[in-house]
């Protein structure tokens, strides 16, 4: 059945299965608060034996998660956990699956890239990391995920450049698993989780740990980088963009968010 949750829901009809809906409009920001639900949800995934798949997906077809919505919400544990959310994600014995539709940046990016695989619609997917047009960096484990699967001098584009990626692009560099025509990709996923549910549960979880030793990013560096992201975000100039990016549309449903990449290097 369906559990409802503030910004997340999880349907778990399937056994071994979780499929969760991420639910924030207008146009599904990673606030604060949707963090403490993704550390809860995780805590809640390592508490079940038997589950074996999670995976995300948006309720907002332009949208899979828009970026940090700084300020929108508060976390009950002061600071957001979620770089501690992201690592036991990626230390859990479930495997973690990112479906996008629309628009992944900034946080939206950092989330897919804590799953361990991303499967996205060929036409309506958009990856992004735009902080440093707002004068920040990003903050939420992007620095260390992108180097680990584009390598160094494309995760320099990316992150540097500030600007959108369509999902061919990503695929090719590595962002993404697999771009998958739109109207094929719930089938490919449904496929693709079947397939992954009937094998042993046990075989599955001491594979995913093994790979674990040599593909994940170090923890210290990623706590590091988010201190020096809330240091940027004190800083005269950021605030002076974000100011700039808000009067002209910044969080809100409208031309600006639809295509960040070019309004960002306009500010």
């Amino acid at each position: 059945m369906n559990e409802p949750a503030t910004k997340i829901t999880i349907d778990k009809q399937v056994p071994g299965y979780w499929r969760v809906t991420l639910d924030n409009p207008p146009i599904n920001t990673v606030d604060d608060q949707m963090y403490d639900e993704v550390f809860d949800l995780v805590e809640a995934m390592d508490a079940e034996p038997a589950l074996k798949v999670v995976t995300f997906e948006s309720a907002n077809p332009d949208y899979f998660l828009a970026h940090y919505g700084v300020g929108e919400s508060s976390s009950r544990f002061g600071t957001p956990r979620w770089l501690e959310a992201a690592t036991r994600l990626t230390h859990s014995n479930v495997l973690s699956i990112a479906v996008v539709r629309g628009r992944a940046r900034g946080g939206g990016s950092e989330f897919a890239l804590a799953c361990d695989t991303r499967f996205a619609s060929r036409e309506k997917a958009i990856f992004g990391q735009p902080e440093v047009g707002f004068g920040l960096i990003p903050g939420g484990g992007a620095l260390q995920r992108l180097p680990l699967l584009v390598g160094r001098s494309r995760a320099i584009e990316i992150v540097l450049g500030a600007d959108d990626f369509d999902a061919d692009t990503a695929e090719r560099y590595g962002w993404i698993n697999r771009a998958v025509p739109d109207a094929q990709l719930d089938d490919f996923v449904a496929g693709f989780v079947r397939r992954v549910l009937s094998f042993d549960g046990q075989a599955l979880a001491t594979a995913k740990q093994i790979l674990n030793q040599t593909f994940i990013p170090n923890p210290d560096q990623l706590q590091s980088t988010q201190a020096t992201f809330g240091a940027t975000l004190r800083r005269p100039q950021a605030r002076e963009l974000v100011t700039k990016a808000r009067e002209r549309g910044l969080g809100t449903a409208g031309a600006f968010e639809l295509d960040l990449g070019r309004s960002v290097a306009e500010l």
